[in-house]
Parts: structure tokens; C-alpha cells; sequence
């Protein structure tokens, strides 16, 4: 394949996924707002956090007066399961050389799902 035909395969599977991240972030910027956050407190999180499911969490632990020691150990049980996904990926990440742990970083619930279903 070339690289112009992979560039437009790769897009074309990712509209799906691109469409539910705009509504996913439209609820959970709903939600926030109901709790009682200003936009930017939406916004700096969204950039911030790297699991999805998380923030909608944080929201319940923000309002509630939850421990600093809580949300951590949340967040790090929550983000850890992506490095189990990558276990199932690992000879083909090996043959990426210097690349291998971003791509292990990088595979999120979205990613894996492209990357098993073809």
C-alpha cells in the first residue's frame, strides 16, 4: 500500500471514532457545567487527562471533596489498562525499534479497537 492509500484508510476508520469524541466531550463539558466548573476548568482537564472515563470520575471526586490520595490511585488504575491492551501488540511494537513505548503509550480503548477489527 502506499502511503497516500494508508493516509486515507486510516482517516476513513477514524471518522466513527472522531464523532463519538465530539460527543462524549459535549456531555461531559454539559456535566461539568452542571456540577458548578467554569468552561476553562473543562477545558484544562480535557487537555490534562488522558482517559476519557476518568474525567467523567473526577467530576463525582471534585464535587465531593475526594482525597488527593483517591483521585491518584484512580487515575493510575484507570490509565493502566491501556498497557494491558499493548500486551497483545508487542512483537509488531518490537519491530518499531525506538518507537515502542509511545506506540504502547498510545493505545488507547479507540486505537486497540481499530487495530483488532479489520
Amino acid at each position: 500500500m502506499t502511503p497516500k492509500t494508508v493516509r486515507k484508510t486510516a482517516f476513513r476508520k477514524s471518522i466513527p471514532i472522531m464523532c463519538s469524541y465530539l460527543f462524549v466531550a459535549m456531555a461531559y463539558g454539559m456535566m461539568m457545567q452542571e456540577a458548578g466548573f467554569a468552561w476553562y476548568d473543562s477545558l484544562l482537564a480535557s487537555l490534562t487527562i488522558y482517559t476519557g472515563a476518568f474525567q467523567f470520575v473526577l467530576i463525582r471526586f471534585l464535587s465531593s471533596g475526594a482525597s488527593v490520595l483517591t483521585i491518584a490511585v484512580t487515575a493510575l488504575l484507570m490509565n493502566s489498562r491501556q498497557a494491558f491492551y499493548s500486551l497483545s501488540f508487542v512483537d509488531e511494537f518490537k519491530k518499531m525499534g525506538r518507537k515502542m513505548p509511545y506506540m504502547i503509550h498510545t493505545m488507547t480503548d479507540e486505537t486497540y479497537a481499530v487495530k483488532t477489527v479489520r
